[in-house]
């Protein structure tokens, strides 16, 4: 019986790669071994950044929440330490939005903390 190689899955598998590959520089488009090296290392890449954005925008809202409360004469611990005592139920997200985008609101939450 002759040998059977599944050409068809083998070439599905590979184009899939290159497709992935579209924009790269130089042989690491086109050229298989090194497109395949490429690819699984962008995906690593971004595997492991979708939990550092997480990190990262945490980080910010912090800073903006920090810097809106001492504009009112308190620190960011007070703060989340009232909201906490004050059963006010706002995450870091919305805290942030406010103290950038809508500093009256923010003056008055900080105020009720007071």
């Amino acid at each position: 019986m002759p040998r059977s190689v599944n050409s068809v899955a083998k070439r599905a598998r590979r184009k899939k790669v290159l497709k992935q590959a579209k924009g790269y520089f130089g042989r690491r488009k086109n050229v298989w071994t090194v497109a395949k090296n490429a690819v699984d290392k962008a995906m690593q890449y971004s595997y492991r950044d979708r939990r550092n954005k997480k990190r990262t925008f945490r980080s910010l809202w912090i800073m903006r929440i920090n810097a809106g409360a001492r504009q009112h004469g308190m620190s960011y611990s007070k703060l989340m330490g009232g909201l906490k005592a004050n059963n006010i139920d706002l995450n870091r997200k919305v805290l942030a939005d406010l103290a950038m985008n809508h500093p009256e609101a923010f003056e008055a939450i900080v105020n009720k903390v007071k």
